[in-house]
């Protein structure tokens, strides 16, 4: 046992092997580590709650963001190679959607979270 475990006076040795067995692996927590972070971008963020009400072209995001195409193309890339946002094509028109309802539910209880808490 390290140094920090023996500051404890009583370790609840059960609960701990109970829930060391429910932990997700290590590889696992690390790539949602890296979906929080590429989250926790402000632009990423418009860009995903105007996605969950619709799906858009970079014109339309960046009229509505009031960015330029270049912007919102490299934060569209960013969230696409994350697998956050998925693209149609549309004859010359591409539109971004969300990539599956489990975004949406991450950054609605995301934002739900938010917003209870400021109530």
């Amino acid at each position: 046992m390290s140094s920090r475990n023996n500051e404890c006076e009583i370790i609840h040795a059960g609960i701990v092997e109970i829930v060391r067995a429910k932990m997700y692996a290590e590889p696992v927590l690390a790539e949602v580590s890296a979906l929080f972070k590429i989250m926790g971008d402000s632009t990423r963020c418009n860009i995903l709650c105007a996605l969950s009400q619709h799906e858009m072209c970079v014109c339309a995001l960046a009229v509505l963001l009031n960015m330029t195409k270049s912007a919102i193309s490299h934060q569209l890339r960013i969230l696409r190679e994350a697998n956050l946002v998925r693209s149609r094509r549309e004859g010359k028109n591409v539109f971004y959607s969300l990539d599956d309802d489990h975004v949406r539910d991450i950054f609605g209880k995301a934002a739900e979270h938010v917003i209870e808490k400021k109530k």
